[in-house]
């Protein structure tokens, strides 16, 4: 194995997996140990694996950081080199979007517009629009998402179901440092201070996880007793939902819940979710 082939072109990545079984996995480049978790569980559902490296303009809002979002090409295909991948798919947003932002888009209906919908209004009608893009492209059997990005994962889920797109969405859990902390290309605008201070997501939903049979108002307060001693960690959210509609549970929920939690940390903007039980 090798390091996997470049296409840029639409026409010729179908061409070349015209009748392959394909699993695909869509990112923004940058890769770190957990796309390439995604990449590892893609080549066993699937003889040929498909990475598509894109940074997709429609996804950020005005104030966000599509300029300095890191790229590195030369990096990612040695990352990917020895894993099985056959084609990086790297477009650019002219090959994407020849006649500039499209006109018809993908909408993410009322879960959209909550929690990162509502810091990012938009961001979810983009990574979908993208996201039915690439499985109109590629025309997987399988498409490979991340757990940390929980949002995102049960909107791609609900827009295979609802849309009937013969893609089958295959979630892959969280991959985190030692101590915790969620691996995100993001995490390399931390300082050491802000590094040192940014596992305390994780422990808040350890906390979190631990509270359970108490009761909603104790889950949340045992996560937000973690986070208050962070001073560097700013809170945009703390939200328990249920996995199944991705609605605030009410306060007499008993069953399968999700915490989210989003915070700024220095010039990072982090998300994390576990699952937990409430009894």
């Amino acid at each position: 194995m090798s390091q996997p082939e470049v296409v840029t072109g639409i026409g010729e990545l179908r061409a070349r997996l015209e009748g392959r079984r394909v699993a695909l996995v869509p990112t923004m480049g940058a890769l770190h140990a957990g796309h390439l978790s995604l990449v590892d569980r893609a080549s066993e559902l699937a003889d040929t694996v498909v990475v598509s490296i894109f940074v997709n303009p429609l996804q950020f809002g005005p104030a966000e950081d599509l300029e300095r979002y890191p790229r590195d090409l030369a990096g990612d295909l040695a990352a990917l080199d020895g894993r099985g991948v056959a084609y990086v798919f790297a477009p650019d947003a002219s090959e994407m979007y020849p006649d500039g932002r499209p006109q018809i888009t993908v909408r993410g209906g009322a879960v959209a517009e909550l929690f990162e919908g509502r810091s990012r209004p938009g961001h979810f009608d983009g990574m979908l629009t993208v996201v039915a893009k690439l499985l109109g492209i590629v025309r997987p059997e399988f498409a490979l998402f991340g757990q940390k990005d929980a949002q995102q994962l049960f909107l791609v889920q609900r827009m295979v179901r609802d849309l009937d797109i013969a893609t089958r969405i295959e979630p892959v859990e969280t991959v985190r440092e030692p101590d915790g902390l969620a691996l995100s290309s993001r995490n390399r605008y931390l300082s050491p201070a802000e590094r040192a201070a940014a596992p305390a997501l994780h422990r808040a939903l350890e906390a979190a996880a631990s509270a359970g049979d108490r009761g909603i108002d104790a889950v949340i307060a045992a996560a937000q007793s973690v986070l208050m001693g962070e001073e560097l960690v700013g809170v945009d959210y703390l939200k328990v939902v249920d996995p199944r509609t991705f609605q605030p549970v009410p306060d007499d929920y008993r069953g399968p819940a999700r915490v989210l939690i989003a915070a700024q940390v220095g010039p990072a903007r982090l998300i994390d979710n576990d699952a937990i039980y409430l009894n």
